[in-house]
């Protein structure tokens, strides 16, 4: 087994991609930290930053590699651990990203129609940021179910 800079099976690319999310999900942790000290400019940056990072990985690394790696085997494999393991992480982590892109739209622009956009932020930006941390431990079970065989071996 080749591995990577991680002691994986993952190529380099895949391990820095799992660095960066891990490196995203601490900094939404710090922008939250910055509105609750009231500091919304720099939290409103902190977050938008990051959640267009995010959009950028998923676009060129993670559809790419679903794409390959993991619809070909939906619906019959989906009772395997990896893919139905992968397969939760991507809806969930879909639907999460939507909402993350909606929060910067609804709440940071004026993009939207006013009957769109957002009065109450806080209940919206709490639950993407515990959904944001539930995908990224989705998505280091993933990571760890199909690059770190020797975790599952029986």
């Amino acid at each position: 087994m080749k591995e990577g800079f991680l002691g994986s099976a993952a190529s380099g690319a895949t391990n820095l991609v799992l660095l960066l999310e891990i490196a995203m999900g601490m900094g939404l942790v710090v922008g939250a930290w910055l509105a609750r000290i009231q500091r919304f400019r720099q939290h409103a940056w902190c977050q938008s930053v990051i959640v267009i990072l995010n959009t950028v990985a998923i676009t060129l690394t993670m559809i790419p590699a679903f794409r390959v790696q993991v619809l070909p085997g939906i619906p019959g494999k989906l009772g395997r651990g990896f893919y139905g393991l992968a397969t939760t992480h991507a809806v969930l982590g879909g639907v999460t990203e939507i909402a993350g892109l909606y929060i910067l739209l609804a709440a940071g622009t004026r993009v939207l129609p006013p009957k769109l956009r957002l009065t109450r932020y806080k209940p919206w930006m709490q639950t993407v940021l515990v959904l944001w941390w539930a995908v990224l431990i989705l998505g280091m079970a993933t990571y760890a179910r199909w690059y770190v065989p020797a975790l599952f071996r029986k």
